[in-house]
C-alpha cells in the first residue's frame, strides 16, 4: 500500500463512534497536537500459549513463568530506548512469587505498573461460579462470601499485594476481560472504582468483526478495524470516572480466536497506529507477553509501533494516566 493509498484508507475509516453520523470525522480537540500512542501488556498467563492444549493457565493466571517475565523486560527495554514507557497491569497473585525485583526495576525504569485483580476475576460476575476458575474449583475459597463482596476484595487485595511487594499505588485499573460497552450499563462496578480510589478504569474493548479462524483478513475487515478505533477513544462516564477503551484487535483476538499469522497482526497494528497518529487520536495496543513471547519471539510489533511514531513525528508512546486528558463528556 503506497503512502497516498494508506492515507485515503485511514481517512476512509475515521468514521466517529461517538454517536456522530456515519462518515463523519474523528473531530481533533483543541489541545490534540499529538497523538498519545500507549503499549499495554496484561502480565497474566494466557490459556492455548505456549501449547494448544494448554488450560490450566486459567487457574494460575498469575503464575508468570521465565519466558514471560523477560519478554516483558526486553518489550519495555526496547520502548524505552525509543524514548516510550510501557503501561504493564499486574495480578495481586503474581505477588506471591518468591523474586519480583524484575518488576521492580520496571518501575525504577519509568514503566507503570496497574491493578489488574488478584485473581483475574469477571468482574460483571453474577454467580458465585463465573467468578474464577479458581473458584470453580476451590469454592471454599470464597465461601459465605456474596459476589460483590469476592470482587472488590480481589480488586483490593491486589492492590495490597502490588503495595506491599512492589512499593508503589497501582497506576489504574484494568478489567480482566474487556466489554463492547465499557462499564456503561454497570454504575454499581463504577462507583465500587471510584471507591477503591480509581479515577480511571480499562474495561472498554469496541466491537469488531469476527476473525475467521485461519483465514487471512480482506481490506473489508481492515477497514472496519480502524473505524473501531474511533471508539476506542477515552471519555468520561456521568458520574466522572474516566474510560480508557483498549484498541482492537488484541493479540488474544488475533492468535487464539483468528489463528492469525504474525504478518497479519502487524498489517492490523500498522493500520490502527497509523490511523491514530493521522488524526491525532490515541491508541492503546493491547498485549500479553504470555502470547506474544510465542507468536512474537523478535518482537516485531513492538518495534513497529516504535518505528511507526518515530517516524511520523505526530506521537508519543505514554502510560495510559496521560491519556485521561483526552477524555470527552
Amino acid at each position: 500500500m503506497n503512502q497516498q493509498t494508506r492515507r485515503a484508507f485511514l481517512a476512509g475509516t475515521a468514521a466517529s463512534a461517538f454517536g456522530l453520523a456515519a462518515g463523519a470525522r474523528y473531530i481533533q480537540k483543541p489541545n490534540d497536537k499529538q497523538a498519545l500512542i500507549a503499549i499495554s501488556l496484561d502480565l497474566e498467563m494466557s490459556r492455548n500459549f505456549p501449547k494448544w492444549e494448554d488450560t490450566f493457565w486459567d487457574y494460575e493466571k498469575g503464575n508468570l513463568n521465565e519466558q514471560t517475565k523477560k519478554y516483558t523486560q526486553e518489550a519495555c527495554a526496547r520502548v524505552k530506548a525509543s524514548g516510550g514507557v510501557v503501561h504493564c497491569f499486574a495480578l495481586g497473585r503474581t505477588m506471591e512469587q518468591e523474586n519480583v525485583d524484575w518488576l521492580k526495576r520496571i518501575i525504577q525504569d519509568g514503566h507503570f505498573v496497574g491493578n489488574h485483580t488478584y485473581d483475574h476475576v469477571y468482574l460483571l460476575a453474577e454467580k458465585h461460579q463465573d467468578l474464577q476458575f479458581r473458584f470453580s474449583r476451590s469454592p471454599w475459597l470464597i465461601e459465605g462470601k456474596s459476589v460483590p463482596q469476592v470482587i472488590e476484595e480481589n480488586i483490593s487485595l491486589a492492590a495490597t499485594a502490588i503495595n506491599t511487594r512492589l512499593g508503589i499505588r497501582p497506576s489504574g485499573f484494568r478489567t480482566p476481560g474487556g466489554f463492547a460497552q465499557g462499564l456503561s450499563d454497570k454504575p454499581k462496578v463504577r462507583a465500587l472504582l471510584k471507591k477503591l480510589g480509581y479515577s480511571w478504569v480499562s474495561s472498554k474493548y469496541p466491537s469488531h468483526p469476527a476473525a475467521k479462524p485461519g483465514v487471512e483478513p480482506d481490506n473489508d475487515f481492515f477497514q472496519a478495524l480502524v473505524k473501531a478505533q474511533t471508539a476506542a477513544q477515552p471519555f468520561r462516564y456521568p458520574d466522572g470516572l474516566v474510560e480508557i477503551p483498549m484498541s482492537p484487535i488484541s493479540d488474544i483476538g488475533a492468535f487464539r480466536t483468528g489463528r492469525w499469522k504474525l504478518d497479519w497482526f502487524l498489517k492490523a497494528v500498522r493500520a490502527g497506529v497509523e490511523w491514530a497518529l493521522e488524526n491525532r487520536a490515541v491508541f492503546d495496543f493491547l498485549g500479553h507477553p504470555s502470547c506474544l513471547y510465542v507468536v512474537d519471539p523478535e518482537f516485531k510489533t513492538i518495534e513497529l509501533i516504535c518505528e511507526l511514531v518515530k517516524k511520523s513525528g505526530k506521537g508519543r508512546i505514554v502510560g495510559l494516566e496521560e491519556f485521561t486528558t483526552r477524555a470527552a463528556g
